[in-house]
C-alpha cells in the first residue's frame, strides 16, 4: 500500500505558513495514515534492515505522510494531535519497523521538548519554522556523559564538545542537545542546525539491531549559536523542578513502552501469518508442530497474555499521564510519583513482552526462522538492542521503594 497523503501540502521552509484551522484532522485520520505508512514500510522491511543504509528514504515517507508534524499545533500548520495519538502512531510504525518507530518517537519527544522548554516568544517562531520545513529532530537532552560547552565570546556564543550517541542524528534537520555554560556550569537546551559549519556527525558503534534508527555521534567545533537557539535552562537537580515540568521524563519513557509493544505485536503478527500460510511450526523439541499442536497454541496464548497485559498497564499509565499533563502546575508531588510508578510498570512490562515475544516467536516458527530472507530475527535484534540502551531493572527498584517505603521516584532518569 502506498504512503498516505498528508492533510495539506508541505510548505517550503522559506515561505510563510498558510492560515490553518485551529483543530487537526483527528485521531482516526492519523491512525489510518500510520497504518498505511506501516503497511508500506513492511513491504520491504527485511531488505531495508539487512542493507542498513541511512534511512533518508524512510524519513521522506514519514514526511510525505505528514507524520513529522503530527504533534505541532494545527494553528501553526501541524497535525494538532495529542500524545495519546502520537504514542499510537509510534506503536503502529514500530510493529512494522522498530528502528523507524524509534526514530519517529525520538523526533516527537525532542520536537515537543524544544517547544516546551523555550519561552513563548522563542517557542512559537521555532514551532512555525519546524512545521513549515517539516524538520526531523535528533539529539539527546538527558546528558549522561561529559556535555558540550556553550561559551560566550565577543562575537556571540559558540558550542564546543561532543555528544557520544543519539537517535536520529544522521538524518536530522535540527539537533536538540544538552550543554553547559562555561564558567557557571548551568545546563541549557540548545538547538543546532547540523548543516552549520563546525558540526560533524558520524556513525555510532555498529549495533546488531536498530540499524535504521540513524543513531550516531555529533562533534561541535566552535559552532556559532544564536541567542534564539538557546531554549532555556535545564534543571540540574530534583529540587529545581516542579512536578509538572518533571513529567517530561515519563512522557519520554512511554514512547519507549509503546515502541516495545509495537515490536511485540509485530513479531507475533508475522509469526501468525507465517503459520497460517501453511508453514507448520516445527520447534525441534515438539514432535507435531501443527497449528493445532497444544504446545504451539499454549505458546501463542502465553505471548498474547504477556503483550495484552503490558498493553493494559500502558493504557493505565497513559490515562494517568494525560490527567497529569492536564493539571499543569497544579500537579502535586504525590500525583507525580503515582504517574511515574505507573509508567515504570508499563515500561517494564512492555520490555518483558517484547523480549519474550521476539525470542519465543523464533522457537514457534522453528529452524525456518533462521532464514535470512524471512527476517524474523530483526525483531529480536531490534528489541534487544533497544532494551540494552533503555534498561528497566532500576525501574523496578523505584516501584519497590515506592510500594514498601513510600519513596517518590526521582524526577529525572534513574541511575542504572
Amino acid at each position: 500500500m502506498g504512503v498516505a497523503t498528508a492533510p495539506s501540502a508541505p510548505v517550503a521552509p522559506s515561505a510563510p505558513a498558510p492560515p490553518c484551522a485551529p483543530y487537526g484532522p483527528g485521531r482516526a485520520h492519523w491512525l489510518r495514515v500510520a497504518r498505511d505508512v506501516a503497511d508500506d514500510l513492511a513491504t520491504d522491511a527485511v531488505a531495508r534492515e539487512q542493507a542498513g543504509k541511512v534511512p533518508f528514504d524512510e524519513v521522506a515517507r514519514l514526511r510525505e505522510a505528514g507524520l513529522l508534524t503530527l504533534l505541532a499545533p494545527a494553528g501553526a500548520g501541524g497535525g494538532g494531535a495529542d500524545w495519546p495519538t502520537a504514542y499510537a502512531v509510534v506503536r503502529e510504525i514500530g510493529a512494522a519497523d522498530g528502528a523507524i518507530g524509534q526514530l519517529l518517537g525520538g523526533h516527537y519527544f525532542l520536537s515537543w521538548s524544544a517547544g516546551s522548554l523555550a519561552e513563548p516568544a522563542l517557542a512559537a517562531p521555532m514551532v512555525r519554522r519546524s512545521t513549515a520545513g517539516q524538520w526531523c529532530w535528533g539529539g539527546d537532552l538527558t546528558g549522561r556523559e561529559p556535555l558540550p560547552t556553550l561559551t560566550g565570546t565577543a562575537g556571540g556564543q559558540v558550542l564546543t564538545g561532543r555528544q557520544g550517541y543519539a537517535t536520529g542524528v544522521l538524518v536530522a534537520d535540527r539537533l536538540a542537545v544538552r550543554a553547559v555554560r562555561a564558567g557557571t556550569g548551568e545546563a541549557v537546551a540548545v538547538v543546532v542546525d547540523p548543516a552549520r559549519s563546525g558540526v560533524r556527525t558520524g556513525d555510532g558503534p555498529g549495533t546488531f539491531g536498530q540499524r535504521l534508527a540513524a543513531g550516531g555521534s555529533v562533534e561541535f567545533d566552535a559552532v556559532t549559536v544564536a541567542d534564539d537557539e538557546v531554549l532555556g535552562t535545564l534543571p540540574s537537580d530534583e529540587d529545581a523542578q516542579s512536578p509538572a515540568a518533571a513529567l517530561a521524563s515519563p512522557v519520554g519513557r512511554l514512547v519507549s513502552a509503546h515502541l516495545l509493544l509495537g515490536m511485540a505485536e509485530g513479531v507475533l503478527s508475522e509469526a501468525r501469518e507465517y503459520s497460517r500460510a501453511g508453514h507448520a511450526p516445527r520447534p525441534p523439541a515438539w514432535p507435531a508442530g501443527s497449528l493445532h499442536d497444544p504446545q504451539v497454541l499454549a505458546s501463542y496464548g502465553e505471548l498474547t497474555l504477556l503483550t495484552r497485559s503490558a498493553s493494559a498497564l500502558t493504557g493505565q499509565a497513559l490515562e494517568a499521564l494525560r490527567d497529569g499533563l492536564g493539571r499543569g502546575e497544579a500537579l502535586t508531588h504525590d500525583e507525580h510519583a503515582e504517574i511515574s510508578v505507573l509508567v515504570a510498570l508499563a515500561e517494564t512490562a512492555a520490555s518483558r513482552a517484547a523480549q519474550e515475544s521476539t525470542t519465543r516467536a523464533l522457537d514457534i516458527v522453528g529452524p525456518r526462522s533462521a532464514s535470512a530472507p524471512l527476517g524474523l530475527d530483526r525483531f529480536w535484534r531490534n528489541a534487544r538492542t533497544h532494551t540494552l540502551y533503555e534498561p528497566v531493572t532500576h525501574r523496578l527498584r523505584d516501584v519497590g521503594d515506592y510500594f514498601l517505603n513510600g519513596a517518590h521516584p526521582p524526577f529525572g532518569p534513574s541511575p542504572a
